[in-house]
């Protein structure tokens, strides 16, 4: 068998620097606990493995556990300003671990929630770089007393719907943003309708090139392989959305978490491509790769 990784998979940056902000305070001599707020990232094996150095997840409601001693990171996904306040509060060591382009998109929501824009966000509702995004937003307006016009969308039809039960303010300017791993086509469908529909109108495309480069190195790869394996944490919204391209392009799909996973179909094919979220390890894609090129059907 031969096996084709994608030219680009694996950990993107902002998870890598997530990941090794958490194993350097791990290192750091620290009298409390190192906490993360929420999992740090969507990898299950990756989760396990700083668990057992140590590293603990803790949820909001869960605060009074917290003392002056503790470290907690925010996670790669960010996190409202409100709960940053309340751990400030509460006097732990605060580590942000966040995204670069998260920050980014914290801020620029937040700009245009100052300014009284209309502000159509492309994302996954509940996702924990959504809300911390929403967050920013409500807070900036609030600042400026004025009502936020935040509305949360996950594909074209949910826009036509905003449109159709005129729920815009079509005096006001209205800027089109979205999470940084949201799908690059559903965008640029949903900018293609507000452009249509809007005179008052602008957009950011916020999608982290990560994204993008891994959608278009797999797009790539299923035209040179019989088959295409995609690693990662089922949870993670950039893994499933790779898979749902490998889906429609290859004959032969699956979504793995670790090795234990693949199936077996894969060990009789000629060609195995693999790809893998922003969320996956080197060494875990390491291992598929491994296993696959040496097991016999």
């Amino acid at each position: 068998m031969k096996v084709i990784r994608a030219e680009i998979l694996g950990f993107c940056s902002g998870v890598r620097g997530a990941v090794n902000t958490a194993i350097k305070s791990l290192g750091e001599h620290v009298q409390g606990k190192v906490y993360t707020l929420g999992p740090l990232i969507h990898n299950p094996l990756v989760l396990e493995k700083l668990a057992t150095e140590g590293l603990d997840i803790i949820s909001e409601d869960d605060f009074e556990k917290l003392t002056p001693q503790d470290t907690v990171i925010i996670r790669a996904h960010g996190v409202p300003p409100e709960t940053q306040k309340k751990l400030q509060k509460i006097g732990c060591t605060i580590k942000n671990a966040a995204c670069p382009l998260v920050l980014q998109s914290q801020k620029r929501t937040a700009k245009y929630a100052e300014q009284d824009f209309n502000i159509i966000f492309a994302g996954d509702k509940n996702h924990g770089e959504v809300v911390g995004i929403e967050g920013y937003a409500v807070e900036a307006a609030k600042s400026v007393g004025r009502k936020l016009n935040f509305f949360l969308v996950k594909d074209e039809e949910e826009v036509r719907s905003l449109l159709e039960k005129n729920l815009l303010d079509t005096q006001k300017k209205t800027v089109l943003l979205s999470q940084t791993t949201f799908s690059i086509s559903v965008f640029a469908k949903i900018q293609n309708l507000l452009e249509e529909k809007l005179e008052n109108f602008e957009f950011v495309n916020s999608i982290c090139p990560a994204t993008y480069s891994r959608q278009t190195a797999l797009e790539k790869l299923c035209k040179e392989v019989d088959g295409i394996i995609v690693i990662g944490g089922k949870n993670s919204a950039n893994t499933n959305r790779l898979f749902k391209t490998a889906l429609k392009l290859s004959n032969h799909a699956a979504l793995i978490e670790s090795v234990d996973e693949i199936p077996e179909e894969f060990f009789a094919l000629e060609t195995v491509g693999i790809t893998a979220g922003a969320s996956t390890p080197d060494d875990i894609i390491d291992e598929v790769d491994r296993i696959l090129t040496e097991k016999k059907h």
